[in-house]
């Protein structure tokens, strides 16, 4: 049987507690869309770049995956027609990873999805601790340099729209 601690809690129990709801709402999106969650991770991380893409070896850093699970995930991606790989214009030893257009419209609808089930999360919330929480987290990553794996929705507007249309 599992012991539910009773409120309040203690700040890494809540953020543990946390991660866990939060990447059990990303792998539940996912699987919605026929992803696995790193497969939605790289469609996200990529909706960031569409013009330059990303090398393999930036992959590695913001994903935070060994060069062999990245190669993997990449190969599983192009093989659903998600991504393509294109040689660097610069190191023609290189290559870097784009969306696909069928990428770009599964990616964009992964991510509407997912925004909307993570905000749900917090429905809970009165607007002022919304904000507050998004002020403090947004504090701790920014500290601690977490990669930009999830952009905020502002951000990615002009990718939506594309799609939409």
């Amino acid at each position: 049987m599992v012991r539910e601690p009773e409120a309040p809690m203690g700040v890494v129990t809540a953020l543990v507690r946390s991660a866990f709801l939060v990447d059990a709402t990303y792998e539940q999106v996912a699987r919605k869309h026929q992803l696995t969650s790193q497969q939605g991770q790289l469609l996200c991380v990529l909706m960031g770049k569409p013009e330059a893409g990303y090398g393999m070896g930036e992959l590695v850093g913001v994903l935070g995956l060994a060069k062999s699970s990245l190669t993997g995930l990449v190969d599983r991606s192009l093989r659903r027609g998600l991504v393509r790989r294109e040689a660097d214009a610069t190191d023609g030893r290189a290559v870097r990873v784009f969306l696909t257009e069928a990428g770009e419209k599964v990616a964009v609808e992964f991510y509407e999805e997912t925004v909307g089930a993570v905000a749900d999360l917090t429905t809970t919330l009165s607007e002022p601790d919304q904000q507050r929480l998004a002020d403090l987290l947004g504090r701790l990553v920014l500290a601690n340099r977490v990669p930009v794996v999830f952009e905020d929705t502002s951000c990615l507007e002009a990718a939506v729209e594309s799609v939409s249309e």
